[in-house]
């Protein structure tokens, strides 16, 4: 099991404590899909009860994180197709309405806050700051847009998908190629939004996620490949009997 540890913090209970520590070792693949998640492994690995251990995860489990297998038990959830296409159907739909409402409400200060944003992650990408640091960078700067769009239901609902969109924007920024093209589309996205063109900003912001989508379902492809290649073929031992 990789190493990982509780970080304690004396405003926050046990219970979550654990949650955020084991929805971080997946985010970052410390916890690698498919892998087992035993209580008692992990209760002793972070010196807890199995109590917290449990409630941390039904909560992945609720946040798409983890599937429980009957009869075999809790495992990290894979990255899916379905999955990928699912949760980057709604968060299109949703950061387009932010976007189209963002044009029309941002103010002056959320929109220094947008400019700041952008050039923030430009730097961390630029100063080759690891995974984690440029997926945080590039929340970031879509928090400010969907704040500007005003609408709190709005948010509220992006903030429900949120773990699940940031492990496919994890797995987007992982493909190193794509980091230059992420500082472009955030600067064309952030001039539709300064010149109020809505049109333009719900078209960039369409094709900033098929990007994604079409990125992390090529790696996934090239993934599922490599382990299909990496299976010992049918017959092989007969053939080698013979």
């Amino acid at each position: 099991m990789s190493d990982f540890t509780v970080n304690m913090n004396e405003y926050l209970p046990l219970r979550d404590l654990v949650f955020n520590t084991l929805r971080q070792a997946i985010l970052k693949g410390e916890l690698k899909p498919g892998e087992r998640l035993m209580e008692i492994q992990l209760a002793e690995k972070l010196g807890v009860s199995r109590t917290p251990i449990r409630e941390a995860i039904r909560k992945l489990e609720l946040e798409g994180l983890v599937l429980m297998i009957p009869r075999k038990g809790a495992e990290v959830a894979k990255i899916s197709h379905k999955s990928l296409q699912d949760v980057l159907e709604v968060r299109g739909a949703l950061e387009e309405l932010a976007t189209d409402l963002a044009c029309q409400r941002i103010t002056d200060e959320e929109l220094e806050s947008l400019r700041k944003a952008e050039a923030h992650f430009k730097q961390v990408v630029s100063s080759g700051g690891n995974e984690m640091q440029i997926a945080e960078a590039d929340e970031a700067y879509h928090d400010i847009i969907y704040n500007a769009s005003g609408n709190k239901k709005l948010v509220q609902m992006i903030n429900n998908l949120r773990e699940q969109m940031y492990r496919y924007r994890l797995e987007y920024i992982k493909d190193e190629a794509k980091r230059g093209t992420l500082i472009s589309e955030h600067e064309k996205i952030l001039e539709a939004i300064r010149l109020r063109d809505i049109i333009r900003a719900k078209a960039l912001m369409k094709e900033h996620i098929d990007n994604q989508e079409m990125t992390v379902s090529r790696n996934l492809e090239e993934g599922e490949e490599e382990e299909e290649s990496a299976k010992p073929k049918a017959g092989t031992h007969a053939q080698k009997k013979a």
